[in-house]
């Protein structure tokens, strides 16, 4: 295989591993909302669905381990922590939704069986890939993520020229903001921890490829995943704008997407619609489940059986947590992803930035600054909110939920300023 083929066969790969059951319906229920200022959301959903991610396999073509490698140089301990959290939310709250996403839209609308069958078998096909994880990349990036985009870019253009000419007002005060936190439901900042070290481990079966080779065809197919999944969401966004008169008030996510299906391509919409669903949901979890047994593996002396293990324990979590709704496991997601979701941005960061300006001190006190000021969004949603708004008011930018945000940039100039200055002294 030559390697510009390598590169969009893998680009392709990361595209499908990124584009779950969130990427499909977030994006037009927030342009459902947002009408005319649909290209402000567009741009906070870019940072946090797209920037963020692609920045996170960067990350990891430079650092070319595992996740554990993003939080090493907090403390073995932390990391080791921040490792065992991340992967029980992959296996407990996104490959699950993506079960329920594909029963609700592309099963129930055919066949009379309860969720839990429909997780049962769609968790049992997961096994099966995931056991064969060596063939994953060129399975998913020859085949189905060409499918994938091919019947969406075909809902976009005809949406484009077929929608109808008013649109009901935006709901959003700060438009940029929705679409930032947003962002966040695609969980596609953590995806990139994850699958980033899915797709090192499928190189490192090659074993006379180089690093600086790995690295540039890493960095290559991160750029074209980024590109496609902005072209995907942007389009997606606009067409539920354009067509938010159609949609009912209290229209679910997942109603949205398939009252567009419906609306762009008519009665063979929702077979389109279906088909869509369950490959892109599909392809997401058997890169979520392969990326926690492929750590679980590292961690266990290269065990065949700690990665067979970890891949069972993970399918039944599937199938148990797969058989509720998408928004129930949505509104468990949220203040679990206002938690980990700042420090997993912060991680991917300074793992970019030159190392002469990210020592360890200054990982940990970034890194802690980030984590303690995302305390207060996650108990935001366990405790009385009266409790919290005299913290939240004395932080800047804690009531749009980025308290975090200031004290992570000040404390990593400090920092970085007193080190200089005892160098100096």
């Amino acid at each position: 295989m030559n390697k510009t083929k390598d590169i969009y066969v893998t680009g392709f790969a990361l595209f499908s591993m990124f584009f779950g059951a969130g990427n499909l319906i977030l994006p037009p229920y927030l342009g459902k909302n947002a009408s005319d200022l649909w290209n402000w959301v567009t741009l906070g959903f870019f940072i946090t669905a797209v920037l963020i991610p692609i920045l996170g396999i960067l990350a990891h073509a430079k650092l070319q381990g595992t996740m554990y490698d993003f939080g090493k140089k907090v403390s073995p301990f932390f990391s080791s922590t921040y490792c065992l959290v991340v992967y029980i939310i992959a296996v407990a709250l996104p490959s699950p939704r993506t079960a329920s996403v594909t029963h609700e839209m592309a099963i129930a609308p055919y066949f009379k069986v309860s969720s839990l069958i429909t997780s049962a078998i769609y968790f049992s096909l997961v096994f099966i890939f995931v056991m064969n994880r060596n063939k994953v990349l060129d399975l998913l990036g020859k085949f189905l993520t060409p499918l994938i985009i091919g019947i969406l870019l075909i809902i976009i253009i005809v949406g484009m020229f077929s929608a109808p000419t008013v649109m009901n007002p935006s709901i959003f005060d700060a438009p940029f903001v929705s679409g930032l936190l947003e962002g966040y439901q695609t969980f596609d900042a953590i995806g990139a921890v994850v699958v980033g070290g899915v797709l090192v481990v499928s190189m490192n079966f090659n074993k006379n490829t180089s690093f600086q080779a790995k690295k540039d065809l890493i960095t290559k197919a991160g750029l074209i995943a980024g590109l496609g999944l902005l072209v995907i969401y942007a389009g997606l966004i606009y067409n539920g704008a354009l067509f938010n008169t159609v949609f009912s008030d209290n229209a679910t996510r997942p109603e949205v997407l398939s009252t567009l299906s419906s609306q762009t391509l008519g009665n063979i919409g929702t077979t389109f619609l279906s088909v869509l669903v369950a490959l892109a949901c599909f392809t997401t979890a058997v890169g979520l489940i392969t990326g926690t047994a492929d750590y679980i593996k590292g961690v266990t002396n290269n065990s065949q059986k700690g990665y067979m293990i970890t891949a069972v324990l993970s399918c039944l979590i599937g199938i148990l947590m797969g058989q509720f709704d998408v928004k129930y496991i949505i509104n468990i997601a949220l203040p679990v992803l206002m938690l980990i979701y700042p420090t997993t941005i912060v991680l991917i960061i300074l793992n970019l930035i030159a190392d002469k300006y990210t020592s360890e001190i200054v990982f940990k006190i970034v890194v802690f600054s980030t984590l303690i000021l995302s305390i207060p969004d996650f108990l935001d949603f366990i405790i009385d909110k009266e409790y919290l708004t005299p913290i939240k008011n004395n932080i800047p930018l804690a009531n749009q939920h980025f308290g975090w945000l200031l004290p992570a940039i000040i404390s990593f100039i400090i920092t970085n300023s007193v080190i200089k200055n005892k160098k100096h002294a």
